[in-house]
């Protein structure tokens, strides 16, 4: 899977990154390894919420998958 990454520089120095394909992962960094290091994990945590199902008499199937 790919996705676009925006690196920002910040104003106090070092550097901030966003991804906007999910709402809400951004992170920072000193140095842009440590940013790199830290967007990695940023992203692992928002892929891996838990989401819930709603409950429904809908005979329609529900399906669970890895990305």
């Amino acid at each position: 899977m790919k996705l676009k990454v925006i690196v920002h520089e910040a104003a106090e120095g070092g550097y901030w990154a966003e991804v906007p394909a999910i709402p809400g992962c951004a992170t920072q960094g000193e140095t842009f390894e440590e940013l790199l290091a830290n967007i990695y994990e940023a992203v692992e945590g928002g892929l891996s919420i838990d989401v819930v199902v709603p409950e429904s008499d809908d005979p329609a199937r529900v399906l669970e998958i890895a990305v």
